[in-house]
This record gives C-alpha cells, sequence and structure tokens, in this order.
C-alpha cells in the first residue's frame, strides 16, 4: 500500500479513508470554472439572438429554455457511459477533453457564422448547433460530480473542492463581469458582434488552460483503485429510476440544487442591465460593485465553508447557508426599495460610497458567505450520495448520480430564461431586452427585484425543506465509509442492513 500511495501521489489509508494532495483538489476544481466559463457567455444569449438571429424576447427565453432542457436529456445518456468506461485513461477524463473540445468548436460557430447567414436560416442553424455544443457541455459538465467520489472520501477534504470552486468560479464571474461591463460602454450596446467575439477570445482561453489543468490534477485518482469498492459495475438506463426512487439522499439534494440554480440562471445578463444600468443609472457600477463583493464575499463564503462543513457536516452547512441567507436577502430587498440606489453614481468616481453603497457591499458580502454554505457544497455531496448507493446496493454509478443530479437540476432550471423574458415580455419589451439606454420604470424595479432576490429566497426555502430530509448527517457518512471498507476487506455484504 505504500508504494501504491508513493506512485498515485495519494495517501491511502488501511481505515478506508483515502486522500489527495489539497494541489490537486484545487486543480480538479477548474474543471468546473472552465464549464462555467461557457455558461457565462450564454447568459447574454438573449442579446444575440434578439440583435441578430432574428427573434423576439419571449422566443429568446424560450429557446434558452429548450436548449437546457435538451442538455438535460443528454445527461443519463452520457452517465451511462461515463459508468461503463474504465479504459487506459481512466473513466473521467477522456469525457473532460472531449466536451472542452466540443463547446470551443461549437460556440465559435454560433457566435461567428450565425449573423454571416442570410436571415432565415439563422435561427434553424443556431437552433442545430447548439444541440451539439450542449452535449459538449454535459460531456464536461458531468465530470466534475461524478469523480467526486474517487478524488477522496475523506470528510475534512470533500469540502475544500466547494473552497476552490468558490475561489475560481467567483473570481472567474466577477472577472467577466467587469470586462462585461467595460465592452458595453465600448461598444454602447450589448447586442454587438463585436462584444460577442472579445468575449468568446476570453472565455475559450480560460476555459482551455483550465480544462488542461483539471486532467493533469485527476490524473492518479481517475483509477479504479478509488472506484467504490473497486468492482466493476454493470448498470443500464432502467436502474436510473430505481435509484432515483429509492436513494433519498440523491431526492433531496436535487430539489436544494435545483431551486437554487433556477434562481442563479434568472438573474441573466439582462437582469444586472436593469438593477445597475436602469435602476442605479450607470452599468459602471455593477463592474466596481463586482470586484468589491466579488473578492470580499469569495472570502466569507471560505471561512463560512472552512468553519462549518469539516466540523459539523456537509448536510448542516447546507442548512445554516440557506436559514442565513433567507435573512440577508430579505434584507437586500428592503435596502433596494427603502433606499436610493441612484446615490451609488459617482460624478467624479465610478461608486459614491454613501450609505446606499455601503450597507449594499456589506449584505451582498455576508449573503455570499451564506449562499457559498448553501449552494457550492452540492457538488461534493454527490458524492457522498454515490457513496451511500454503494452502501446501499453495492453499486458504484458515479456517473449515474452526477446526472440525475444534473438532468432534474436543467429541467427545472431550464425555466429561469423563459421566466426572466416572460416578465420582460409582460411589462412591454416583447421585442428586445431592456438596455442600458431603457428608462427607468416602477414594472421594470420589481421584476428586477424579484429575479435578483425573491427567486433567490424560494430556493433557499426549498433548502431547507429539504436538508431537513436529507439522510446524510456526519455520524451516516461515517457509517457508510465503514461498511464500503468492509466490502472492499470481504467482511460484509454490498447491501445495506
Amino acid at each position: 500500500m505504500n508504494n501504491l500511495s508513493k506512485y498515485y501521489d495519494v495517501n491511502y489509508e488501511t481505515n478506508g479513508i483515502h486522500r489527495v494532495p489539497i494541489w490537486r483538489i484545487a486543480g480538479f476544481a477548474l474543471n468546473n470554472l472552465a464549464t462555467n466559463c461557457y455558461m457565462f457567455i450564454m447568459m447574454y444569449v438573449a442579446y444575440y439572438l434578439t440583435g441578430f438571429v432574428g427573434v423576439g424576447t419571449l422566443l429568446a427565453g424560450s429557446f434558452a429554455t429548450i436548449m437546457r432542457v435538451w442538455d438535460g436529456v443528454t445527461d443519463p445518456i452520457i452517465g451511462l457511459v461515463v459508468d461503463k468506461t474504465n479504459g487506459r485513461w481512466g473513466k473521467n477524463r477522456p469525457f473532460i477533453l472531449i466536451g472542452n473540445i466540443i463547446l470551443l468548436v461549437t460556440s465559435w460557430i454560433l457566435f461567428h457564422v450565425t449573423h454571416n447567414l442570410p436571415e432565415g436560416f439563422r435561427l434553424i442553424f443556431f437552433f442545430v448547433v447548439s444541440l451539439i455544443y450542449y452535449i459538449g457541455y454535459t460531456c464536461q459538465c458531468i465530470v466534475t460530480k461524478s469523480a467526486q467520489s474517487c478524488m477522496t472520501n475523506d470528510p475534512k477534504q470533500r469540502p475544500l473542492f466547494s473552497v476552490f470552486d468558490s475561489l475560481f468560479s467567483m473570481g472567474m464571474y466577477m472577472g467577466f463581469a467587469i470586462i462585461v461591463s467595460r465592452l458595453a460602454k465600448q461598444y454602447g450596446t450589448m447586442a454587438s458582434t463585436e462584444l460577442f467575439h472579445d468575449l468568446w477570445v476570453l472565455v475559450a482561453i480560460v476555459s482551455a488552460i483550465a480544462t488542461v489543468i483539471a486532467i493533469f490534477s485527476i490524473a492518479p485518482k481517475d483509477r479504479s483503485e478509488f472506484y467504490g469498492t473497486g468492482e466493476t459495475t454493470h448498470v443500464t438506463l432502467k436502474d436510473y429510476w430505481d435509484t432515483f426512487k429509492n436513494n433519498k439522499a440523491i431526492q433531496m439534494l436535487v430539489l436544494a440544487a435545483s431551486t437554487d440554480k433556477l434562481a442563479n440562471s434568472a438573474k441573466t445578463g439582462a437582469v444586472t442591465t436593469v438593477m445597475f444600468a436602469i435602476v442605479a443609472g450607470d452599468i459602471a457600477i455593477n463592474g466596481t460593485m463586482s470586484m468589491v463583493t466579488g473578492i470580499v464575499g469569495l472570502f466569507v463564503g471560505i471561512i463560512f465553508i472552512m468553519a462549518i462543513a469539516p466540523k459539523f457536516g456537509q448536510k448542516q452547512a447546507v442548512y445554516v447557508g440557506s436559514v442565513g441567507g433567507i435573512i440577508i436577502n430579505v434584507l437586500l430587498i428592503l435596502l433596494w426599495v427603502f433606499g436610493d440606489p441612484t446615490s451609488m453614481k459617482g460624478t467624479t468616481s465610478t461608486v459614491h460610497w454613501g450609505y446606499f453603497a455601503i450597507l449594499y457591499v456589506v449584505l451582498t458580502c455576508i449573503a455570499s458567505g451564506f449562499l457559498a454554505l448553501s449552494g457550492q457544497l452540492v457538488i461534493p455531496m454527490t458524492a457522498d450520495c454515490a457513496d451511500y448507493e454503494v452502501y446501499r446496493t453495492g453499486k458504484y454509478v458515479p456517473g449515474m448520480m452526477g446526472t440525475l443530479f444534473s438532468f432534474v437540476d436543467k429541467l427545472i432550471s431550464s425555466l429561469a430564461p423563459f421566466i426572466a423574458s416572460l416578465l420582460f415580455a409582460l411589462i412591454g419589451f416583447k421585442d428586445k431586452m431592456p438596455d442600458i439606454d431603457t428608462p427607468y420604470s416602477t414594472s421594470l424595479f420589481w421584476v428586477g427585484i424579484f429575479l435578483t432576490y425573491g427567486l433567490v429566497i424560494f430556493g433557499l426555502a426549498c433548502n431547507v425543506y429539504a436538508m431537513k430530509r436529507y439522510p446524510l448527517d456526519k455520524e451516516k457518512m461515517e457509517e457508510i465509509r465503514e461498511k464500503i471498507h468492509d466490502i472492499k476487506m470481504g467482511k460484509t455484504s454490498s447491501v445495506e442492513e
């Protein structure tokens, strides 16, 4: 075992807990950043669809919903292939590489070719290429979840993925938000082919670098020695229903994560435009605020995760984060309703640091900490669900766990662009999305408030409900690890007693 530990650069202990160097957890977390980069550019796809493909606002929102549904439909198929894969390059690495290549090529085609085609052909072309695009997204995204269980089963290490994922993803969103704000000012509109070209170049480079690092980081753990009991599992599509029906842990995790994703996905580029360009009076405020709240909020989130998750378990951490998040988001709504957001607009600087700006930063940073607890931990928690399935049935199906999670998650969150577009259409924006030169209205304000904070509160309330019924607390996970170790040692059967 010592030779194995040296060769794989891991610390494998005979008590059934296998670990990995911290830097490899950090490196693998970049796989999620790689897919989040492409998710970020798709947050602004409605501007491209209404500006260059020739569709209305409601249809643009519906298109995004259809694509997310398709993305969810491909999950079980890709997950099944992942569970059946165990070749020279492991179970996970081939899907990381193939997925990123597909994303790179198809995204370039979407934003560089479509607007040069005859107008009547653009929509069908964009639709067909998008189908392929989301297959690539599924291939790479599913590994973020499926590989969690083979990276480490140490309860003190698994939450570290969320720390690094928060660090990288929030840093990426913060930086990209600043860049988009500046590009919007530079080109005078969000509906600009030059803006989408510049954004695509940035996304492609960052995502490719992150992908290479993620593949290198997971390499020594992407081996059968770290796949559940170490035995090959034979599964079919029929096993998906049985697992979802009987694995209560994945049911509750899906409920919590999908409603969170619904809220986060509703915060489209148009919502940001409404809150800062229209309500606050200057889109550049968003760039500055994103930088400040992103940096501070990031470290608040890391502190919250490190202080609560390893000590009390991931279930309790999500519960605490959800309750705290509800309280802070209610306070943020009250700030926007009774405060003066236009006071953030400075005369000689980007932001005027009055009471509104200071309270906004403080509350948003605290909210980021709670949301990190409630949202970022759900990815390593899929590994707990995979271990629970081994404990329950003896089957190691991380791909199935990841795709069951993603399938329902994407189906529900796919409604977000439609909800946003529907609300904008209902208040008069049927042909185009609100832009930086759109005048203020009370209806825009309340739609922005609902999409920014209201849906978040709804998602967090669902988290509270789910975590009260989620069976995998700290003590249960210890029992599961011991049972899996006994299965490997041949001391007991594979089925939950």
